[in-house]
């Protein structure tokens, strides 16, 4: 929900329009799987695509057409089995069970997106009340998270299949040279700025006082990781935070997720596409918090705190301002990264908490980000997975410190003195 304590979210023009092109996009991921592999839950942090096609679609009945629209449940017990984690509607099935629901169906699933759709339509059809519009655009950035995580949870799923097919050879890259953006410091406003979209938790605007630094122009590579394998990085504790030691002793962690050792000797790794050898180039990704620590430390360097990390982006790397265009064409790493969607959400080393000020929403809707504020560490940017627009300076994502399954890399700083 919007805060009213930062600028008011402003809805698009035409909120049908976006709507139904968020929805059909939905469909358009999952198009090419099978309806057993939208059905079955490959690990407990993981959800099946049919569970997010149906968990969206609650979303819109539950907070808008219920509410807004007087509508009645399509099924009165679906609430229970499509409700995520929102404790103030009451219980909900287990998250390590949703594989478990072979029924409903797959067509009844859709048949329910389909009349929701209609009714969402018919609502739009007189020009909503600003809360409802707001109601709805947080609607369709829920669905678009949701959209990413379908990519992620599929992945992880298809992973378990040891029918591997090598996918198509690309070219391989050069390793960009490592540049470094330096950034005075000092007092600095941090939060969304409007008009647009932003969760609530990406404000309220503040002020932070920084100290001298600086950040990397690119994330770090597959190559570089290579070279802390190498060098011990997986074998030794010296480097590791205690539990991320403990994790890696645990799961048996020597490589980043999905890499494995292939028949020629060399590293491979499972991609959406399928298999390709490991591009030395190419951002490491599907790697921890504290693989990412580990790596930092290794380096002698650190990770940005996520106020640093804002802060740079904002003043060097914006895209459509002059300054910001300039600052990219003279870091080609940012470029072809951009250009070429070899991006990864970056760990940074802030726990996810609120901004001073920072009050959620009333009713259940304020469970949407504010209750997972424990136990969880701040990730920035964006991924080769994300939809377009939540790639903004603002946008906090956040996941566990052991979280693997995730389009995640990252990118190092240290301090100017």
């Amino acid at each position: 929900m919007p805060d009213s304590q930062t600028n008011p979210i402003l809805p698009p023009p035409d909120l049908a329009a976006l709507l139904r092109h968020v929805r059909a996009r939905t469909l358009a991921l999952v198009a090419p799987l099978s309806v057993e592999d939208m059905a079955v839950q490959s690990m407990p942090d993981a959800s099946p695509v049919k569970w997010h096609l149906a968990h969206t679609t609650w979303f819109f009945e539950r907070f808008i057409l219920i509410p807004h629209g007087g509508a009645a449940p399509f099924h009165p017990g679906w609430d229970y089995l499509f409700n995520s984690y929102y404790e103030t509607l009451g219980p909900r099935h287990p998250r390590p069970a949703r594989g478990l629901l072979t029924r409903p169906a797959l067509a009844g699933v859709l048949e329910w997106r389909a009349q929701v759709d209609q009714a969402l339509e018919r609502l739009l059809q007189a020009e909503p009340a600003p809360e409802l519009a707001s109601l709805i655009l947080l609607g369709l950035n829920h669905e678009q998270q949701h959209q990413e995580l379908i990519l992620a949870d599929v992945k992880h799923l298809l992973s378990q299949n040891p029918l591997r097919k090598p996918a198509a050879p690309r070219p391989r890259g050069a390793t960009p040279a490592l540049d470094w953006i330096s950034h005075p410091g000092g007092l600095m406003e941090i939060g969304h700025r409007g008009p647009g979209f932003a969760f609530d938790v990406e404000g309220p605007r503040h002020h932070v006082w920084l100290a001298p630094f600086q950040l990397a122009d690119r994330p770090i590579c597959n190559g570089e990781w290579l070279r802390f394998m190498a060098d011990g990085g997986y074998a030794s504790p010296r480097h590791w935070l205690s539990d991320g030691w403990a994790a890696v002793q645990r799961e048996g962690w020597e490589a980043p997720l999905y890499w494995y050792h292939g028949e020629d000797g060399r590293w491979w790794h499972f991609t959406l596409d399928g298999c390709r050898p490991v591009d030395p180039a190419e951002p490491v990704c599907h790697i921890s918090h504290y693989e990412a620590d580990a790596y930092a430390s290794w380096a002698g360097l650190r990770l940005p705190t996520e106020m640093e990390w804002e802060a740079a982006m904002t003043a060097h790397f914006n895209p459509g301002t002059a300054a910001g265009e300039a600052a990219i064409a003279r870091h080609p790493a940012v470029l072809a990264g951009r250009e070429t969607g070899r991006t990864v959400w970056e760990w940074t080393a802030s726990a996810y908490l609120p901004y001073p000020g920072y009050r959620p929403a009333a009713g259940a809707i304020g469970e949407y980000n504010g209750k997972f504020m424990s136990g969880q560490m701040v990730l920035r940017g964006a991924s080769i997975a994300t939809p377009p627009g939540h790639s903004r300076a603002s946008y906090r994502n956040f996941f566990p410190a052991a979280a693997r399954w995730q389009f995640s890399g990252l990118r190092l700083a240290r301090s100017a003195s």
